[in-house]
């Protein structure tokens, strides 16, 4: 890193894309927090249930287990085994991909 501070990156919140969209609706906060959350709520059910979630212009979310691996603990080099999990991995769609670009 040649001694330089990465650069912090700005963050969107849940309560900026609640207002946000709130202003575009014109609805109110509580309105659009209730909608936003139950749209989360329903993804992550759908996850949990084996399901693939995609949203067209979006992306895709979906669950890959990860298998079991060996690693290093950084701190004292330690060989330890990394047990195997789920993970979820998003892929963006092609539009969001444009536009990013």
């Amino acid at each position: 890193m040649n001694g330089m501070i990465p650069e912090r990156q700005s963050v969107a919140t849940k309560r900026d894309i609640i207002k946000e969209v709130s202003e575009k609706c014109e609805l109110t906060q509580t309105e659009v927090k209730d909608i936003v959350q139950a749209a989360f709520d329903s993804i992550v059910a759908s996850l949990v249930s084996g399901e693939k979630v995609e949203i067209r212009n979006f992306g895709v979310f979906i669950v890959k287990d990860r298998a079991q691996r060996r690693a290093r603990n950084p701190r004292t080099g330690e060989e330890v085994v990394v047990p195997p999990k789920k993970v979820v991995v998003f892929k963006p769609g092609r539009l969001m991909e444009a536009r990013i670009r």
